[in-house]
């Protein structure tokens, strides 16, 4: 490899990377931090043992607010959605509206077979009793998570949504994330943030109910609490740092490339961002207007800090050397600027979402298009989905046998019992052979 750009992890050809390079853009989930890991395992535990108690004390310590009550009552709610700027209660609108469509097509339907004569087995979709979105708080405030976890568990039939949201110094979640509930259609919302919002939607307190299922994104003290929990409570697909891969041709345009690079690369100083291009000419010209627009960035310490961890700008031959990679790194976010994204699409193996063509920006999917920004990262789209209608459903199964398919079934049932030595099972069936 040449030597590198201050501002770029890597950059060259991609058949030129070293495994451990290779390993590094690939592996990217890491060990959980054993510190973070411990504390979190406390707090947890000072939740399942004190309650509310426990709330209201990691309020004080963590968020520097005395809360009266964790719930944050509707009519505040309610307020701070008509103090809203008119242009964002609209935009926010027009984002419920399309999530809901988008949402509203998958709906599952029950199916039934008869598997042989007289043997039924069905399947039958029903709704989560009860669902908690986190919406993050502090440095950064996401309305439009709400609207990712809310919209679609209404949408499902959800019978209770409610969304935790760390206090601020009012007391109360941001403005903008008590307006989402309201637009969402959130049943109830707390002043929770952190471990401690996870550890109360999961088990339960006197003002907090126990939920059958947590989504949402969160900081990396939210996001190892979810999966302490999930032997209590279901969570969505583990979640990390955001990430983008861009494959590119001689079609793409350089400079939207790099806008799509370096709106991901804002998000955190782990975030992934890498591009295929085919070519070096292309591969040079991109890497450039990365360098150019990093400059200017609003969010630039945590853009550099991103590109010159995991930022990388890599040429191939042909596209087909590029999807191997692709499948490989299994990106949360993959962008298609191609000559024939859609096309190019059957090629794609692994991915949260796909945006075709350079005009589809990943900011369209991340606040209005309707497809949900809750995606599966660290490479784990290669078994997991982003969040969808299903998440929201348990499903019952059910199966029915007739007279005459009972004691057909009976001595077959009984040889198999029998072989695993579970010779009651084997009675329960030879009974039925002349019933």
């Amino acid at each position: 490899m040449p030597p590198l750009p201050s501002f770029l992890r890597f950059q060259g050809p991609l058949a030129k990377l070293s495994p451990e390079d290779r390993r590094w853009l690939l592996l990217r989930g890491g060990a959980v931090d054993s510190r973070i890991s411990a504390r979190v395992r406390e707090l947890i535990a000072s939740v399942q043992l004190d309650g509310d108690s426990a709330l209201f004390e990691m309020a004080r310590r963590f968020d520097g607010v005395s809360l009266s009550s964790l719930e944050v009552p509707r009519a505040r709610c309610e307020e701070a959605l008509a103090a809203l700027e008119p242009s964002l209660v609209r935009a926010l609108t027009r984002a419920v509206r399309n999530i809901a469509r988008a949402h509203e097509v998958q709906r599952p339907r029950a199916v039934e077979v008869e598997t042989e004569p007289g043997v039924l087995v069905g399947r039958r979709p029903d709704p989560l009793g009860r669902v908690g979105v986190y919406a993050p708080g502090g440095r950064a405030v996401y309305p439009s998570s709400v609207l990712m976890g809310v919209v679609p568990a209404k949408v499902a039939g959800v019978a209770e949504v409610i969304v935790c949201s760390p206090p601020g110094r009012d007391g109360l979640p941001h403005a903008s994330v008590l307006a989402a509930s309201v637009l969402a259609g959130a049943d109830r919302v707390f002043a929770l943030g952190g471990a401690g919002a996870v550890a109360a939607m999961a088990y339960g307190t006197r003002s907090v109910p126990r939920v059958d299922r947590i989504v949402g994104p969160g900081n990396a003290y939210v996001a190892e609490a979810k999966l302490q929990v999930v032997g209590a409570v279901a969570i969505e697909a583990p979640a990390g740092p955001s990430e983008i891969l861009v494959v590119a041709d001689a079609t793409a345009n350089p400079e939207a490339v790099a806008r799509e690079v370096l709106a991901q690369a804002e998000h955190d100083p782990d975030a992934a961002c890498v591009v295929v291009a085919l070519g070096a000419a292309v591969a040079e010209a991109i890497a450039e207007q990365v360098r150019a627009l990093s400059v200017s960035a609003k969010r630039r310490e945590i853009v550099d800090a991103a590109l010159g961890s995991r930022g990388a700008v890599l040429s191939v031959a042909s596209l087909e050397e590029a999807w191997p990679f692709v499948a490989d790194f299994a990106p949360e976010h993959l962008l298609l600027a191609t000559a024939e994204p859609a096309a190019d699409l059957g090629r794609v193996r692994n991915a949260g979402t796909v945006f075709l063509g350079e005009r589809s920006s990943v900011a369209y999917g991340d606040y209005m298009t309707g497809s949900n920004h809750v995606l599966p990262t660290a490479g784990l789209a290669r078994a997991y989905s982003g969040l969808n209608l299903l998440d929201f459903y348990r499903w019952t199964t059910y199966q029915r046998v007739e007279r005459a398919a009972s004691a057909a079934l009976a001595d077959d049932v009984g040889l198999l019992a029998d072989s695993e030595g579970l010779f009651a099972h084997a009675e329960a069936a030879r009974a039925w052979r002349g019933a």
